[in-house]
């Protein structure tokens, strides 16, 4: 557990980023190709998460459910978007218990075909609306390149799934689970980013419409973060989700689904991670103070159990480092790979004159307090960290977002800056599809409220909406 092993994340960030998930002890890879083990301290940190967004979920009046892993594949057939959209990354199973299946079943990719095959049995009239469930789970995609958190075949995530009595009301659903999501990347992992709806070739299969949140790695590439979706009717007119309507009509609902996975976490490290390992946020941060001895005497043990206890009452998440395998200087550098906000030094100096010396992992900055002072301090510090981290996430995203007013200048500035390129656009697949040919570049979103009077930057005729476009993950 050694930071000296950590390359510079400038000179090679792919390496960096698998060895800093090796090093801070997050997960380790599986066994089949493509799929990963959350370790117990990676897992704590979706933990976090999954807390603040299921609080969330739960306020909204949507109820937790589960529903099964194995999907017949008839159940995918019956979307056509939806098929073609996720045929490559099917996982199939045609034989089970020594016996070829008469029906081959999909390994969940996603839930949507499953999950409204029984809201079609259990909505009959507009009282029964809406409907609102949400699952956490793991979901299977056979992926061809993979990394850790980013991209694996298997990953856990949430997926709601409601059903509405009118437009109006899944309009406003969409709108406020990406509003969640914005408030948990924002307000938890201390990531900004950019709000808006995917283009009609990189919106969900199935959907109408598609509000993404995306956000800029430091490399100078955008990562898809997390996806609310406008079903429309699509789903429920081909597994005839109908209800009898006020006026005695027949009408099929409107439906949205959303999620957020664990891709949160390669996020989070790639966004703040440094040369000397994670920067955690503290809001998500399993441990949040970790206390590390000078000297294991009994007066430094209790002193220091005395600190614990304080701020374990105060719903601090402190950890008290009492090993007696590793120096001083192994365990500050093991704690400050593992990115722990706040750590607490404290020796026979500091028991004697009921003092503490701190260290930040954002800034490195080290001062003391009085034990008297402790919960304040620490909770100063927590927020100060919180705050700072996600100013540097800011920062990044404005000073590297630039305009572009024709193809020539958006080409130009691909070739000598990475980041995110404003845009005015008419979205047009087949032009999409020549940009990603010619520059690997895609579009990312139209920005929300974007009405302007402007020019297309690659066709040059009239376009009133304005798009970010960038290299991506």
């Amino acid at each position: 557990m050694a930071k000296e092993q950590l390359i510079p994340k400038s000179d090679n960030i792919s390496e960096w980023y698998t060895e800093v998930i090796k090093l801070a002890d997050l997960a380790d890879y599986g066994p089949v190709k493509g799929t990963m083990i959350i370790k117990p301290y990676g897992y704590g940190i979706w933990e976090q998460m999954q807390q603040a967004l299921d609080s969330k979920i739960k306020d909204r009046g949507v109820d937790n459910a589960y529903f099964p892993l194995f999907i017949p594949m008839s159940f995918i057939e019956k979307e056509q978007s939806h098929v073609d959209g996720f045929a490559p990354e099917l996982a199939v199973v045609t034989h089970a218990g020594g016996e070829k299946l008469e029906e081959a079943l999909v390994v969940r990719p996603t839930s949507e075909t499953i999950i409204y095959n029984s809201y079609a049995k259990w909505i009959q009239s507009w009282r029964d609306l809406p409907v609102m469930m949400n699952q956490w789970c793991n979901v299977v995609r056979w992926e061809k390149r993979t990394s850790p958190f980013l991209r694996t075949s298997e990953f856990l995530w949430q997926e709601g799934h409601t059903a509405h009595e009118t437009h109006e009301e899944a309009s406003a659903m969409v709108e406020w689970a990406m509003d969640s999501y914005a408030s948990i990347y924002r307000d938890y992992l201390a990531i900004d980013g950019y709000v808006g709806y995917k283009s009609a070739s990189e919106r969900f299969a199935g959907a109408d419409r598609t509000l993404t949140y995306e956000a800029l790695m430091p490399s100078g590439k955008a990562l898809q973060s997390c996806t609310s979706h406008d079903l429309g009717q699509n789903f429920s007119k081909v597994f005839d989700i109908s209800f009898q309507s006020r006026d005695k009509d027949s009408e099929f609902v409107w439906q949205t689904s959303w999620g957020f996975s664990t891709r949160s976490i390669g996020g989070l490290i790639l966004m703040h991670g440094d040369d000397n390992g994670l920067r955690l946020p503290p809001k998500i941060a399993p441990t949040q103070v970790v206390i590390v001895p000078a000297k294991l005497t009994d007066e430094v043990i209790a002193y220091g159990n005395q600190i614990m206890e304080h701020l374990k009452q105060r719903s601090i998440r402190t950890v008290f480092d009492i090993r007696d395998d590793e120096t001083f200087g192994y365990k500050l550098n093991k704690w400050e790979v593992k990115g722990v906000p706040i750590v607490l030094k404290v020796g026979p100096h500091e028991e004697s004159d009921k003092t503490l010396t701190f260290r930040r992992r954002d800034t490195f900055d080290e001062g003391t307090f009085q034990f008297n002072e402790l919960h304040v301090s620490i909770e100063t510090l927590l927020g100060e960290i919180q705050d700072n981290l996600f100013t540097y996430s800011r920062d990044l995203k404005l000073k590297n977002t630039r305009q572009a007013q024709s193809y020539e200048e958006f080409k130009n500035i691909l070739a000598t800056h990475q980041g995110f390129i404003k845009v005015c656009w008419n979205d047009d697949a087949d032009i999409e599809k020549k940009i990603k040919e010619e520059t690997k570049a895609t579009s990312r979103c139209c920005l929300l409220n974007s009405q302007v009077g402007g020019v297309d930057f690659y066709s040059g005729k009239p376009a009133d909406k304005v798009w970010i476009f960038s290299h991506s993950y």
